[in-house]
């Protein structure tokens, strides 16, 4: 009896093990499907245009100040959260009280809600430092949101390199630095960029934080204190205004492509560093 109630256990957590793994893709493809069908109708050569106007409500503005916005989120945040878990993983000793401090704050960090980030970023790098609503005041806000994000899978995925590796290192005569450049980041590189994909995502789709400190301007960024629009803001702009729904939703097909190009890029990015892309 025992074994045949194992069996019906083990048959209903299968069932619903691929029901939800089901569940998911299907909402995941009426998603992306119901994104295509208001979308694409809506995609024509005004939307590219690189200066906004009333009239054709171009996107292109908004994307070029999505990627500038996302590299320079990323080009703060990585160096600093990268090296955070390479210091608490590889240098910090187990057990230190400063290592529980820095995991409790980012642990809290990365619970905070966007808008609270926003407000900061308005009242210090806004209002405080006196940036004004510009490019750079979005950029550094959106880097301390995601930091905490990039700095806890950077820790896991060094964490996971197993001993072995650092060991025979250092049985070849290789120092502490050259264990964790050589051997220790390539082999974490793929949970790292896996991080930076989550992070990234968060960048793209970020609309409340940037509201507060980027500002709405619909232009293309001629400095880094240039007020500009992201494709989320500009999505909520154009819904907010009620009368370019279409093209609210053909800037959602953009997102979901530039999205979608980032992560496969990511991928293909960290499979090369971490030595998986080469045929055996």
């Amino acid at each position: 009896m025992t074994i045949k109630k194992n069996k019906i256990k083990e048959k209903i957590f299968a069932i619903l093990t691929w029901g939800a793994g089901i569940l998911s893709i299907v909402v995941l493809l009426y998603i992306i499907g119901f994104i295509l069908y208001k979308g694409v109708p809506y995609i024509k050569p005004s939307l590219f245009s690189l200066k906004y106007t009333s009239e054709n409500v171009s996107l292109m503005p908004a994307l070029i100040s999505t990627i500038i916005m996302t590299l320079m989120s990323l080009l703060i945040a990585i160096p600093f959260g990268v090296f955070s878990a390479v210091f608490l993983t590889e240098y910090a000793k187990s057990g230190n009280r400063f290592v529980k401090i820095v995991r409790v704050t980012t642990e809290t960090l990365s619970g905070i809600p966007s808008i609270v980030y926003g407000l900061f970023g308005m009242l210090f790098f806004v209002t405080f430092l006196n940036w004004g609503f510009s490019i750079l005041s979005g950029a550094v806000t959106l880097a301390i949101m995601i930091l905490p994000l990039i700095m806890r899978s950077s820790e896991e995925a060094l964490s996971a390199v197993p001993d072995v590796f650092r060991e025979g290192s250092f049985g070849l005569g290789a120092g502490k630095l050259r264990t964790v450049f050589k051997i220790v980041l390539p082999a974490a590189a793929p949970g790292i960029f896996a991080g930076i994909i989550l992070a990234v995502g968060r960048v793209v789709g970020e609309t409340a934080a940037l509201i507060y400190t980027s500002g709405t301007v619909a232009q293309i960024p001629d400095s880094p204190f240039a007020s500009a629009r992201t494709l989320a803001v500009h999505m909520y702009s154009l819904s907010g205004e009620g009368l370019h729904m279409g093209e609210g939703y053909a800037t959602a097909v953009v997102l979901l492509v530039l999205v979608i190009g980032i992560n496969a890029l990511s991928a293909f990015v960290a499979k090369r560093i971490g030595g998986y892309g080469k045929d055996k």
